[in-house]
């Protein structure tokens, strides 16, 4: 059976006829928490706010604050980053 489209946009036609994941369409953040010691960040624009208790980056559409202890950037590069540490909270801002 076919879906039908009714009013959507060509992008989002095109999204769901090649499947394609809307993280990779339209850019938006996709974070990855293991257990709550932690957390992949992909897609991310920069960081607003680096200390050990508190890590607030810039996404294409929102900020997103992570908040705990010991917490420390394991690695970064333009696309995503990894995090380490105690986190308590996410916070979309």
């Amino acid at each position: 059976m076919k879906k039908k489209h009714y009013n959507l946009p060509t992008k989002d036609i095109l999204v769901d006829k090649l499947s394609l994941p809307r993280d990779v369409v339209d850019g938006v953040a996709r974070v990855t928490l293991t257990g709550n010691e932690e957390v992949w960040i992909e897609n991310y624009r920069g960081i607003l706010e680096y200390t050990e208790k508190r890590v607030l980056l810039q996404t294409k559409t929102c900020q997103i604050c992570f908040e705990g202890s010991r917490l420390t950037i394991e690695y970064y590069t333009n696309e995503d980053m990894k995090l380490k540490g105690n986190i308590q909270s996410i916070h979309y801002l």
